[in-house]
């Protein structure tokens, strides 16, 4: 059986032990994880994980110092490619964050605030568990029950332009899109490594998934 190779992308931001972690858990045997910042590496894996934490605009300068922005670009359009909270947000076109700033352009769309009038008794960030409703079948909620609680740690939030990349909604004080989905490529704004059996079986649905 032929090793399957998925790279975990460092760019010095946040959770990624906890995330390679997560997805060795659950890896099947012949699948080696690796955390990596080389564009190579990154070329030449089956299978891309995208995490992340942290401010657009750090992201941003970090993925073009280390040369990595030609190849996560490439490899949304040509294998399995997961983003997880600040991997989904770069994805998108612009972000208002940090008094805006362009991204990646992979997916089209916006990322805005949280705007809640003072009194509200919503919080931003949203932090902790809730609900993801899934609005479309796909491969990667195989065994996720719908409205699963996953956990969030976000003041942001993606609005893309096609609607019909959305893979699944969370509410916040208003609805909104918590997953995207665009042939080869699987977003979500919520952490799977810190969501329990549900994430884990997220990661697993994504290591054993073909991109189709």
């Amino acid at each position: 059986m032929n090793q399957k190779l998925v790279a975990v992308v460092d760019y010095g931001m946040g959770n990624l032990r906890s995330v390679a972690k997560a997805a060795e858990h659950v890896a099947p045997s012949n699948t080696r994880i690796i955390v990596t910042n080389d564009p190579k590496e990154i070329e030449s894996a089956d299978a891309i994980i995208f995490p992340g934490q942290g401010a657009a605009k750090a992201c941003m300068n970090a993925l073009s110092e280390t040369g990595m922005i030609h190849a996560i670009q490439d490899a949304t359009q040509q294998k399995p490619f997961l983003g997880i909270c600040m991997g989904l947000q770069v994805l998108m076109s612009h972000s208002r964050e940090n008094d805006g700033i362009s991204c990646l352009d992979i997916l089209s769309g916006d990322v805005q605030h949280f705007d809640f009038e003072k009194n509200s008794e919503l919080k931003v960030p949203h932090m902790g568990w809730n609900q993801i409703r899934q609005t479309q079948e796909h491969p990667l909620w195989h065994n996720i029950p719908q409205d699963s609680r996953f956990y969030f740690v976000h003041s942001y939030y993606v609005q893309p332009s096609d609607s019909s990349m959305i893979a699944g909604t969370t509410t916040h004080g208003t609805p909104f899109p918590s997953a995207l989905s665009q042939n080869n490529l699987f977003a979500i704004q919520a952490h799977p490594e810190k969501s329990a059996d549900h994430g884990l079986q997220l990661f697993q649905n994504f290591l054993q998934w073909n991109g189709q």
